[in-house]
């Protein structure tokens, strides 16, 4: 048994002064037997979550179990107690059985076009198969399907979209159909409208949003996920590109340029933001507190990049809170994460299921 004390952060707006841990599961009311607990003090937060993250992913596609561990567990420490894997070409459901390692909600695996995305990690294929493969995915995922909206055509020498608007729109009826939501990698324009109007869910970096579609994305409530740390790679990657991609290297870094005043638009524009790191690929995890930061400099307020990674992106995931039965998942900081959220870089202690790790 856990006695929580100090700030509890139930909610943006309610602050408890403690709570308890009992089986795992939360509890507001003091329980018998408390005066033998263990009190662990401080401000605490429900347990982060990273809205877009890989475990079970490295540079060149699937990696092993320990490999797939060690990554889990660099998130834990971070204080991510719940990961959205938005796509994964390794099956992690072992990590189900395992009480001391993050909850994951999957997306199954990454769906391509052929010869439109990173070597190993995805589903190629063309568009009379989108149907049948958004299908597969969506019973073999956890309420989410991971479409691939956009990447380089190497004829045109830049980034273009990856799907026709007739097989987006049959594909994501039928995941709606079968229970799932859809969501896309987008870095480009191009891309973004025929999605939103063929009902996606969400969008993914979503640096190509602009004055025309920031609108439709509101209307709609299609949410975004920056992961602004994976967009601060953009520069080094149109360096690289440079000599054989001239016009993708160009967009590439005019994407960056706008980077944060695209995130801080669709945020006055009331489009949900949620936050996400893209770690694994090449990415390192345990990068959610650099996320929160970045969405603060973008100028959004900090109590709402708080939230993004806190209350609401749990309550966007239909996960709970610090509510009465919910698990005891948690982290607990030395000082006010609200006062700056640079504080979420440097956890004191993090509790899942009601066990502190570490």
């Amino acid at each position: 048994m856990l006695r929580i004390k100090g700030r509890v952060l139930v909610g943006p707006d309610e602050v408890r002064d403690e709570l308890w841990a009992v089986d795992g599961r939360i509890t507001h009311e003091r329980p018998p037997g408390a005066d033998g607990a263990t009190t662990l003090t401080g401000w605490a937060l429900p347990g982060l979550v990273d809205a877009h993250c890989h475990v079970g992913l490295g540079h060149q596609g699937p990696v092993d179990v320990a490999t797939s561990e060690k990554q889990a567990l660099t998130d834990r420490e971070a204080g991510t107690l719940l990961i959205r894997d938005a796509g994964s070409p390794s099956d992690t459901r072992w990590t189900d059985e395992r009480e001391d390692l993050p909850k994951i909600i999957r997306a199954g695996r990454h769906i391509a076009r052929t010869r439109r995305y990173i070597r190993g990690y995805a589903h190629e294929i063309e568009p009379g198969d989108l149907v049948a493969y958004v299908a597969r995915e969506a019973r073999r995922g956890d309420g989410w399907v991971k479409l691939v909206g956009d990447w380089i055509d190497r004829d045109a020498g830049d980034l273009a979209a990856c799907w026709p608007r007739g097989e987006v729109e049959a594909a994501i009826a039928e995941a709606h159909r079968l229970g799932a939501r859809v969501t896309a990698h987008c870095f480009a324009e191009a891309a973004l409208r025929d999605l939103v109007e063929a009902g996606i869910d969400c969008i993914e970096h979503a640096t190509g949003l602009t004055e025309d579609t920031i609108p439709l994305f509101a209307e709609r409530g299609v949410a975004i996920v920056p992961t602004l740390v994976n967009i601060a790679t953009f520069p080094g990657l149109a360096d690289a590109g440079e000599a054989r991609y001239p016009r993708w290297s160009s967009h590439m870094r005019r994407l960056h340029e706008r980077r944060y005043d695209t995130v801080r638009a669709a945020y006055d524009a009331g489009i949900p933001v949620f936050a996400g790191t893209d770690a694994g690929g090449t990415l390192a995890h345990g990068l959610v507190a650099d996320e929160v930061a970045e969405l603060v400099k973008a100028g959004i307020p900090p109590l709402d990049a708080l939230s993004a990674t806190a209350w609401g992106a749990r309550r966007w995931l239909g996960r709970p809170v610090l509510e009465e039965g919910a698990p005891a998942d948690l982290v607990l900081y030395d000082e006010d994460p609200r006062a700056d959220v640079r504080v979420l870089g440097s956890p004191r202690r993090v509790v899942l299921n009601g066990r502190v790790t570490g």
